[in-house]
């Protein structure tokens, strides 16, 4: 888009130069000379050079006839055209050139002249008003000697290109440099270094009365926009992109009557947009994109505007989009992407006949996609990341003879795919994923001439075999097909004629694909550079000995077994960057092996590897080692290996003895887990005190001894602290308040022996609290504090020793548990995302009991709530406030001295799955509003003192009397005692003990149909039982 918008500019100043080109006159000698002796002086490319090259004082001919050079009647040298002539050197302050002294236009721009200064002899061009030595390389301070040109009317040094050493304005500074330039009309100085100068636009606006096109993009400059601007009263072009501007747009721009380009990108914008703006009738181009707080909406557009380019992608404008944008015309180019919009694109955008570029990806709009059919110089639409629905249809692109880039992915479209997209004769990529595109794809008529170099169909709905006219584009470079339902064979010989092939990816489908160890398949795709075959039933390796391009191989969930070949680790010329081998039954690595230093990902989990941990690669980012057999100790110097590890994990091995101190010289690590194995000893203090990167530390399941650090670091980043069943004696360490942005903490079935954690009194991004089975007492309120924890979804301090009532306005605090706050969270999970991307994550898990069955959840939905405070000593009222909580799923107040009633608040829980309230004092009847609790799986309240007929209708129909055994004065259904009995018949109450072994087998399987309808009804849970403690 910016090259575009720089070409069109560059174009502008070639016009200027024709009149010069135009004319043209027998020259005369010493302009031939002079000429000649530039040439000879010039350090340049012969072989890419244009017009000096032919340059030739041997041939007899008209010097004002040559490449590059203009002539008046006279005969005399008035201009010289001699950009992109791979000029790399020869210009001195004594040059030939700087004798043309009539000379009025001089373009260099488009040269090499490697970072040398500009020469001062400019100066002795006095006629000179053109100057153009943009992207010529020129380097360091601009001569002052600039200043005393004053016929220039065009003044270009700017660069279009990092990585030059840029020009500078010190000294002279920008005021010098323009005070006696007051014929300019055109200044370009983009990339030139003007910082530390707050009076520019000043000094602008006072000596430059007549200037037209001002472009300063990237030139250090800061902000805010200056009142006096409104003094260059003729700008038409104004491009100030790449400035920290840090202001608001000013009302001003749009009493430029002469304004037709406005491009103020990355500026640093904010505030509310001036609707006005976009009714300056003569604007062309308007390009306010990357200002993330710049706002406002797209207005109505009452008559025809000049508008060709309209760029306002990452900012903050929102709203609809009106029809009226078919009062555009002229509108080539809308790029609306990361914004805010909402609803239907409108159908009339398809109108626009001048259409070449739409972007309107990331946003969130609804409905069906237009119809295309009368923009026939459409050649690039993006509407990717919206919420669009709707079928496809051959007519939606009809006709679009110049459409090469087409991206529809991750939306909601459905029904089959047009063949006729595929046929679109200028068509490169096509991007369907993420959609719900279903049905059989047909074979496809490939036209010859087809240039289709990406086709991603990947993540939607298809089925049946794969059309084996997909290996006929012959100039794919990426091909993904993953996350589909094709079924059949696939072998890999057939795709052999893609052989530009980059990508290919065909994970995740119904098929099995077909390779041979020890051939040549893969000889055939010399450009691939990432493989994806994960589940594609696999059982042996295939061949990729001869890839050297390969950097991306991921073979995981597959039934390879048995070693893993030492060649693996020379593909890609020992550059493979990203290797997944998890989910096999891979028992070894082959001997020898040489695991490349440069392997960023290696993956091996979840296979059948034994024996001794070998070391990751010494730059590895990720890592997992997880759920393997291996044994003995983790290496004392492993810490020296991960020493750019962001991700790392030996999860569920078999090793044993202490955690390595050199784990913290790994200062950059986010997510250690050695959870699931047999460590022993201390935790070393440094891990948590060194380590500020790190927000998941996850060691439950081991055989960890001694007390928790106090060395929490003051910038700890910890989201997941999971210390569970261990053996950690001593208190809550009170530096853990250092740690304000923690999440999730699992500290269960330890042998803590502390009051109620209050050093965390303050960390308001809590959602999960474990405490279970532990020595914990006292009571659970935090002195000063009567409201805390407001994302908390799941709470557990069961089995300890706390007492006291609980606080009505402490629980009514927990928003995280009402439906309000969770609505709009659908199926996420709790998760730390490390290295910034949404794909890469660690995924929290917690144990959540319901009596006699517990079950890990692997992946906690956000909407997942669960109180359990169960086998304690807490007394007093059920505070009523529970019935606040309205998005609360499990709740266990069981084994407890709870008095008064049941509140009848409870029945407002309506998505609750669980009750469980046995075994404390509770008097009253069962109030008739849990009558609608229809989601309810479990109810116990046994062992109370609870009287009065059992409420009659919905779920209370399905439970059977162990859910009111020990309430002597219940009757009812499914009592044996009927409510009209003169003596109902006393039950004894069991003890304890007797309680859980009476119920347990029923309840087991009641609470298992909880969470499966959990499951089923958030169709996101994964679970799997976990060890019990012994009750």
């Amino acid at each position: 888009m910016r090259i575009l918008l720089f070409s069109w500019l560059f174009l502008i100043s070639i016009f200027q130069f024709l009149p010069v080109l135009l004319v043209s006159c027998q020259c005369m000698n010493d302009q031939r000379t002079l000429l000649l002796q530039f040439k000879n002086n010039l350090t340049y490319n012969s072989t890419f050079s244009t017009k000096i090259v032919h340059w030739n004082q041997n041939v007899i001919e008209d010097c004002c006839n040559w490449e590059g050079v203009a002539c008046d009647i006279s005969g005399h040298v008035l201009g010289l055209q001699l950009d992109n002539e791979s000029i790399q050197g020869g210009i001195e302050n004594s040059n030939a050139l700087f004798k043309f002294q009539y000379l009025e236009k001089l373009n260099l721009a488009y040269n090499s002249f490697n970072n040398i200064p500009i020469p001062k002899g400019l100066q002795n061009l006095t006629n000179l008003s053109y100057l153009n030595l943009s992207n010529s390389g020129f380097g360091g301070q601009i001569p002052v000697e600039i200043s005393e040109m004053r016929s220039l009317i065009t003044l270009d040094l700017s660069s279009q290109f990092q990585g030059f050493i840029p020009l500078k304005l010190e000294n002279p500074n920008l005021k010098k440099l323009i005070q006696n330039l007051t014929f300019l009309k055109e200044l370009y100085l983009d990339r030139v270094n003007i910082s530390n100068q707050g009076d520019w636009w000043q000094d602008l606006s006072l000596s430059l009365p007549n200037l037209r096109n001002l472009s300063l993009r990237y030139c250090d400059l800061s902000g805010p926009i200056n009142l006096s601007l409104p003094q260059l009263h003729s700008l038409s072009v104004l491009r100030l992109d790449g400035n920290n501007l840090s202001s608001i747009v000013p009302n001003f721009f749009a009493n430029f009557k002469n304004l037709t380009m406005l491009t103020l990108s990355s500026c640093s914008l904010q505030g509310p947009i001036p609707e006005m703006i976009f009714q300056v009738h003569t604007l062309e181009v308007l390009d306010l994109s990357h200002n993330l707080l710049l706002s406002g909406t797209i207005p109505y557009f009452l008559q025809a505007g000049s508008f060709r380019t309209i760029v306002l992608s990452y900012t903050n404008f929102s709203g609809t989009l009106s029809d009226s944008l078919s009062n555009l015309p002229m509108l080539s180019v809308i790029d609306l992407s990361v914004c805010n919009f909402t609803g239907p694109i409108p159908p009339t955008i398809a109108n626009l006949t001048e259409l070449v570029h739409l972007d309107l990806s990331i946003n969130s709009f609804t409905g069906s996609i237009p119809f295309f059919r009368m923009s026939k110089k459409l050649a690039y639409i993006d509407l990717s990341q919206n919420s669009l629905n709707g079928s496809l249809s051959s007519k939606h692109f009809e006709g679009l003879s110049n459409l090469s880039y087409v991206n529809l992915a991750y939306n909601s479209l459905n029904g089959i795919i047009p063949q006729s997209l595929f046929n679109l004769p200028s068509l490169q990529k096509l991007m369907l994923s993420h959609n719900k595109l279903s049905d059989q794809l047909n074979e496809i008529s490939i036209l010859n001439s087809s240039n289709l170099d990406t086709l991603d169909l990947s993540s939607n709905r298809l089925e049946g075999s794969m059309p084996e006219s997909f290996f006929k584009f012959e100039r794919l470079n990426v091909l993904s097909l993953a996350s589909n339902f094709f079924n059949g064979t696939i072998k890999l010989d057939k795709i052999q004629n893609l052989r530009f092939l980059t990508t290919l990816d065909l994970a995740y489908n119904n098929f099995s694909v077909e390779v041979r160890s020890n051939s040549s398949e893969f000889s055939q795709f010399p450009q691939l550079t990432k493989l994806n075959l994960a589940s594609c039933n696999l059982h042996e390796f295939p061949d990729l000995t001869n890839q050297k391009k390969l950097i991306f191989v991921d073979l995981s969930n597959n039934k390879i077994t048995g070693e893993v070949p030492s060649w693996i680790w020379e593909i890609g010329n020992g550059a493979l960057a990203h290797l997944n081998l998890s989910c096999n039954s891979l028992v070894d690595l082959q001997n020898p092996y040489n695991i490349p230093g440069g392997l960023s990902v290696l993956d091996l989990h979840s296979n059948k590897f034994n024996g001794t941990l070998p070391m990751p690669p010494a730059f590895a980012i990720y890592v997992d080692y997880s759920s393997n057999n291996f044994q003995e100790s983790i290496p004392v110097d492993i810490g020296n290996f991960t020493s750019f590890t962001r991700f790392f994990s030996l999860a569920n091995n078999r090793l044993t003895g202490a955690i390595p101190k050199s784990f913290c010289s790994a200062i950059d690590l986010e997510v250690l887990d050695l959870s699931g194995n047999f460590l022993s000893g201390d935790m070393p203090p440094c891990l948590v005190q060194n380590i500020g990167t790190l927000g998941v530390l996850d060691l439950g399941r081991n055989n960890f001894t001694g007390e928790i650090p106090d060395s929490f670091s003051v910038n700890c980043g910890l989201k997941t602290l999971d210390l569970s069943w261990n053996n950690i004696e001593g208190k809550i360490p009170t530096s853990l308040a250092n740690c304000k942005l923690l999440e999730v903490m699992n500290i269960g079935y330890n042998k803590i022996n502390d009051g109620f954690p209050c050093v965390l009194k303050n960390s308001s991004s809590l959602k999960v609290l474990v405490l279970r089975s532990n020595e914990f007492y006292g009571g659970v309120r935090c002195p000063g504090v009567d409201e805390g924890w407001p994302n908390l979804q799941i709470i557990d301090i069961a089995f300890n020793s706390f007492n006291s009532s609980l606080s009505p306005r402490s629980i009514s605090s927990w928003r995280g548990m009402k439906l309000s706050n969770n609505a709009q969270l659908g199926r996420t999970h709790l998760h730390f995302t490390y290295l910034g991307l949404n794909n890469l994550y660690y995924q929290d898990t917690v144990t959540v009991t319901m009596k006699g069955l517990e079950m890990e959840l692997l992946k906690i939905l956000t909407v997942f709530t669960s109180i359990d405070f169960s086998s304690n000593n807490f007394q007093g009222e059920i505070p009523d406030t529970v019935g606040e909580l309205s998005a609360l799923y499990v709740l266990n107040l069981s084994h407890n001295s709870f008095t008064g009633t049941i509140p009848e608040s409870i029945g407002n829980l309506t998505l609750l799955g669980s009750l469980d309230l046995s075994t404390n004092r509770l008097t009253g009847e069962i109030p008739e509003a849990l009558t609608s609790l229809t989601f309810l799986s479990v109810l116990n309240l046994s062992y109370n003192k609870l009287v009065g007929m059992i409420p009659i209708g919905s779920q209370f129909q399905t439970f059977s009397s162990a859910s009111y055994a020990g309430n002597t004065g219940l009757c009812g259904f499914p009592l044996n005692t009927s409510c009209d009995s003169e003596k109902p018949t006393r039950n004894l109450a069991p003890s304890s003990t007797a309680d859980h072994s009476l119920v347990k087998p029923y309840l087991c399987f009641q609470e298992f149909h909880v969470l499966y309808s959990f499951l089923q009804h958030r169709n996101s849970v994964h679970f799997r039982p976990t060890r019990n403690q012994a009750l």
